[in-house]
């Protein structure tokens, strides 16, 4: 029997017609494992994961190697991104048993849940020096059977192991100049001065690491600093990971020149990365930045938005294309009903380029976006981009190609999406939103981050402040909040804050960090990634290493040194120092890792600023002095308006106007400039 068509996760949804008998994750799954005294197949993988659905078709949909699963073992399925917990916990016993992770995620556990035998993909027969699925399955079952005494050794060694690690780097001082100047060295030894980005093949979108650097830039004046991210921003969005078509990002490229792309596209990339554009205009003007930041921002919400006001968790690698074509990609224009092929909603053949634009524009949109008779991609298909060599192109007919090649794009077979509404997900799409909003005089995208953030307060969070995971459907899902969910909802409702003018997002910021400082922080400092009341696990998870998206650790860090700003609670502030200690250890040890501590840590260096602008709203030197504030490049700024002595911020309080005008009053350490009323001395302040 298979339990999953119940579930309110996609990922799981795709597997509730497979033969396999599969639970979720919960105590009925290891009753039954304890009751039938066999070993649980934990399967962990994720909506949007090209591999996971390989696997699934080759093994999971396989009636032979469904009855061997289902005689010997009980099926369990997790989705990662509704349980991070799960994953992070038998990731980090993946990874040091066999030196790599990744997904899916295979582990074979005890009924007790320990793990005793890891993989991750694994294919139908022999391949690659990889044994087959089925030939594990029957090396696991006879290992079971009959040397169960070996089996339960390991999984006590294992689990004894993952116990014994901790973290002993809160408490350590605070992040300095050194540090910062450290880490800033560590990255320009790994940057890749050609290509952009930091490292080799695949090349992962660095969004943290390049808010860093342009904090860094802003608080010292590094030009260095300035460059690699301004380079790697232009890299990217002239590479294949950036849809030209479409805007918005695709997970990373397989390449180091960031042509080729794993074609999924998740929410968390694009709403890191459309702030890092945004960011990076206010730091430079660059049309290019510009441009970015409101396509991601519109790609958001055209793409992932949901009926409810949310914004879904991705799009998958994989599209339809029609069966019976000798070439699997080329009939992708007209729609698809045969099989999944990875990319094919987003390449192009010249030939396809011809039948949309006609000979003499596909011969300029091929030279333009890079489209060669061989392909960059497979099968002869091509990723657009737009490769430096191209030159100048008139910029009308580009208009017009793209339009049209968008249009045409249309009327292929989608990608699937994945519908969940991830809580901490929304809050970094909130923040970006609310912010390029902000910046570029898009009220449409304020209002956007302002039904998402209605959303989690109305069906994420419970009376007492606590947080669920996901949602679905308007439907709430079982799981609860974990760290960067209490942490990246509350950045974003601190934005929001900022923007609209409204204190109420600074409340619902203060009941959250206040659930962080009681329920994930250790008497040292430290931080975990699920509440102290939280289901226990083999372990409890925590790690401060920002990977994909910023840590539940440096994510909460930065979210309470804004949240202390704003309201001088001391009680924040010490909690935000306390969990920047790990920056102070890591930072130059490790800054490709640590990107979004270290720029956090930049905000500590300036201490934050606190600005407070009082005026009447309509007034315009009250709209420009705002305006001002909001583009200041000052490393974790907060901004408060609203009239003199409101109650909706703190900051407002004994804020008079100054000579009957509109002022702004900034504050830095302890220490108030005197208000100015001059947009102009703003800015040179800032």
């Amino acid at each position: 029997m298979n339990r999953l068509a119940g579930t309110t996760s996609p990922y799981l949804l795709q597997h509730a017609d497979n033969p396999v008998d599969w639970w979720p994750w919960g105590p009925e799954a290891f009753a039954e494992a304890k009751r039938r005294d066999v070993p649980v197949l934990l399967s962990v993988g994720y909506s949007a994961c090209h591999w996971c659905h390989v696997m699934a078709h080759e093994s999971f949909e396989d009636e032979a190697v469904a009855a061997l699963v289902n005689e010997h073992f009980v099926a369990v399925k997790v989705d990662r991104e509704e349980r991070p917990d799960v994953d992070a916990v038998y990731m980090e016993a993946v990874q040091a048993a066999t030196g790599h992770g990744g997904w899916p995620m295979t582990v074979f556990l005890t009924p007790d849940a320990a793990p005793f035998y890891f993989g991750t993909y694994f294919p139908p027969e022999p391949r690659h020096g990889m044994p087959s699925f089925s030939e594990v399955l029957d090396g696991v079952r006879a290992a079971w059977a009959e040397r169960r005494g070996e089996v339960d050794e390991v999984a006590d060694r294992i689990v004894k192991e993952l116990a014994g690690r901790s973290l002993a780097v809160a408490g350590d001082g605070l992040p300095g100049e050194e540090e910062s100047a450290a880490a800033l060295l560590g990255l320009t030894r790994e940057y890749d001065a050609t290509r952009g980005g930091f490292g080799g093949a695949p090349k992962f979108p660095p969004s943290m690491v390049l808010e860093f650097l342009l904090r860094h830039h802003a608080r010292t004046g590094s030009e260095g600093a300035l460059q690699m991210a301004a380079d790697t921003c232009e890299a990217m969005a002239r590479g294949g990971i950036y849809d030209q078509l479409g805007g918005g990002f695709a997970r990373y490229a397989v390449d180091r020149e960031w042509v080729v792309p794993h074609f999924e596209k998740m929410l968390y990339d694009n709403a890191l990365l459309c702030r890092v554009y945004a960011h990076l205009w206010r730091a430079t003007g660059s049309d290019l930045a510009r441009r970015v930041a409101l396509e991601t921002a519109d790609f958001m919400v055209r793409e992932l938005r949901t009926p409810e006001g949310g914004f879904a968790s991705a799009l998958d690698a994989d599209s339809a294309v029609e069966d019976g074509s000798g070439h699997p990609l080329a009939e992708g224009l007209g729609g698809g009903s045969g099989r999944h092929v990875e990319g094919a909603y987003y390449v192009w053949t010249p030939a396809q380029l011809e039948e949309v634009l006609g000979a003499d524009d596909a011969a300029l949109a091929a030279a333009h976006y890079g489209v060669t008779e061989d392909g960059t991609f497979e099968h002869g298909t091509s990723v657009l981009r737009l490769p430096r060599e191209a030159g100048p192109a008139d910029a009308g007919r580009i208009a017009s190609i793209r339009t049209r090649l968008h249009a045409a794009r249309e009327r292929r077979a989608r990608p699937g999406r994945d519908d969940k509404v991830v809580a901490a997900w929304n809050g970094l799409a909130i923040a970006a939103l609310a912010e390029t909003g902000a910046l570029f005089d898009r009220p449409d995208l304020i209002e956007r981050a302002t039904e998402a953030a209605d959303l989690l307060v109305r069906l994420h969070l419970d009376d007492g402040g606590r947080l669920t995971r996901t949602s679905k459907d308007g439907r709430a899902g079982a799981n609860a909040g974990v760290l960067e969910d209490y942490a990246d909802v509350a950045e974003g409702f601190l934005a929001l804050a900022a923007v609209t003018g409204e204190g109420a997002w600074l409340d619902f910021a203060g009941v959250l960090l206040d659930i962080v400082l009681d329920r994930f922080t250790a008497e040292d400092g430290a931080l975990y990634d699920t509440a102290h009341d939280a289901e226990a696990l083999i372990r409890r998870p925590q790690d401060p290493t920002d990977n994909a998206t910023p840590s539940g650790w440096t994510a909460a860090a930065g979210a309470l040194l804004s949240y202390a700003a704003h309201t001088g609670s001391q009680a924040h502030r010490a909690a935000a120092e306390g969990a920047l200690g790990v920056v102070k250890a890591l930072g130059p040890r490790a800054p490709r890792f640590i990107g979004w501590g270290l720029a956090v840590a930049e905000a500590l260096l300036d201490g934050p600023r606190e600005i407070a602008v009082v005026g009447n709203a309509v007034d315009p030197v009250f709209q420009e002095l705002r305006r001002t504030a909001l583009r200041a490049t000052t490393p974790g700024a907060v901004l408060a308006a609203g009239t003199p002595d409101s109650e909706e911020f703190p900051l407002l309080r004994g804020r008079p106007l100054v000579a009957g005008s509109a002022a702004a009053y900034v504050c830095r350490h302890f220490t108030c400039d005197a208000p100015v009323t001059d947009p102009a001395e703003l800015r040179a302040r800032l």
